[in-house]
């Protein structure tokens, strides 16, 4: 049923904004760093719709320094085609790209909703929850490689 492929950023704005920004302006789906050329994005298709989405950040978060690490954004699967597995085969996919560019740490900031999700994937949570804007509460999660 899908076919991933690397996208531009632009190609991830739909998806991001119908799963994590509806009802706010398009311009929200827009990330700091996302055209830059170490960021990579990743999409799965059915035919030639965009279904889900991940983009890859080098970024590192103070808390896990001496690492190699890699951040996970914009992690966005339709409504319709979650529970699936395509959202765990967008994470699969972002992992073995880190794993080509020598990353050994992923990290991302995890909506509560989503937390079990990533936890069986292998992620755990650090800190306490924080608030994110106007998106909600958020844990910081992440995986040694």
């Amino acid at each position: 049923m899908c076919n991933y492929k690397k996208v531009t950023a632009v190609e991830t704005y739909p998806v991001r904004h119908l799963v994590l920004r509806a009802g706010k302006t398009i311009e929200t789906c827009v990330f700091d760093g996302d055209n830059l050329l170490s960021t990579q994005h990743f999409a799965c298709f059915d035919g030639e719709i965009s279904i889900g989405v991940v983009s890859v950040f080098d970024n590192e978060l103070e808390i896990f320094s001496g690492k190699n690490q890699f951040q996970l954004r914009g992690m966005a699967v339709l409504d319709h085609y979650q529970k699936k597995g395509i959202g765990n085969q967008l994470i699969l996919c972002a992992e073995d790209y880190i794993k080509t560019q020598k990353g050994n740490l992923i990290w991302f900031n995890a909506r509560i909703i989503a937390v079990p999700f990533y936890e069986k994937l292998g992620y755990q949570k650090t800190g306490n929850s924080f608030d994110i804007g106007d998106i909600g509460a958020h844990f910081i999660m992440f995986k040694e490689l």
